[in-house]
């Protein structure tokens, strides 16, 4: 066995991977009761960093592969995520907006800004659930062992097939037309963003921000449980229509994820374009 593990250890680091992320979700099952998970609805992501934890110390290494150690740094990515997702949504929106007619006004009810405060706690642990199991250990050892490259179209994939495998999502076309652009550009994004800053706070904030503002930023309920709405709706009826839509949202989160790939080089720019007056 011991000779099995020297000669195929990356094949066995997966296997147990997989076997350690699979039983900490069933175990995370058997604990989450309604009333626990109400409260903290966070015993998976406890779970998960366990066995992210001891598949780094197999490997001899920590915590600090994927950014978690607790450093200011780090921590000040996650923030920054937040405002970066939620405002990347509200331009998307808004270019998508100028396409097909739809205005977002601020809402004329009374916010209740418990709802969303209470939001950011509410979404944080399947944000962080999905950032360990798709942007986590294994996201990493598939760079360290192929590519980047090869790591997206894995993970990209992986990512979108396990949004659309749901059985009310695929009975409508348009739907998972939509899903199977839309995820592998959200995973570029969240991936992009691990890889520059080395920690998985910055895409844990933007994929919060990102899913937080799609509840409570802009929707089309003026019931005061979110900051804009929009108040009539502008169908989408042709699939060229449909088709133009999505490009122009999506086109705009692939400039967003350009931009943090980019960023030190922009950064650099700007500071000598700045030193010239």
């Amino acid at each position: 066995m011991k000779s099995l593990l020297l000669k195929y250890p990356v094949f066995f680091r997966y296997t147990g991977a997989i076997i350690l992320f699979t039983l900490a979700l069933i175990v995370s099952g058997f604990i989450d009761r309604p009333i626990l998970k109400t409260y903290f609805p966070f015993t998976s992501v406890i779970l998960l960093l366990l066995v992210t934890a001891l598949l780094y110390k197999w490997d001899k290494k920590s915590l600090k592969s994927i950014g978690l150690n607790v450093t200011r740094k780090n921590l000040s990515f996650f923030p920054l995520g937040i405002l970066i997702g939620a405002i990347a949504f509200m331009i998307a929106k808004y270019f998508r907006g100028l396409y097909t007619g739809e205005l977002f006004e601020l809402t004329t009810a009374v916010i209740d800004y418990k709802v969303l405060l209470y939001g950011f706690y509410t979404i944080l642990p399947a944000v962080m659930i999905e950032e360990l199991l798709f942007r986590g250990y294994l996201f990493k050892k598939t760079v360290e062992v192929s590519n980047v490259v090869i790591a997206n179209i894995i993970f990209g994939v992986l990512f979108m097939l396990v949004h659309i495998l749901d059985r009310e999502i695929i009975q409508h076309r348009a739907m998972v037309l939509f899903l199977m652009i839309t995820i592998p550009v959200g995973h570029l994004l969240f991936a992009t963003a691990l890889l520059k800053s080395k920690t998985l706070y910055f895409p844990i904030g933007i994929h919060l921000g990102n899913n937080w503002a799609t509840r409570h930023l802009i929707t089309k309920s003026n019931n005061g449980e979110s900051i804009f709405y929009i108040p009539e709706n502008a169908p989408i009826d042709t699939w060229t229509d449909f088709i133009i839509v999505l490009i122009v949202f999506n086109a705009f989160f692939l400039f967003v994820t350009f931009v943090i790939w980019k960023w030190d080089k922009i950064i650099v720019r700007m500071k000598n374009y700045l030193a010239i007056f």
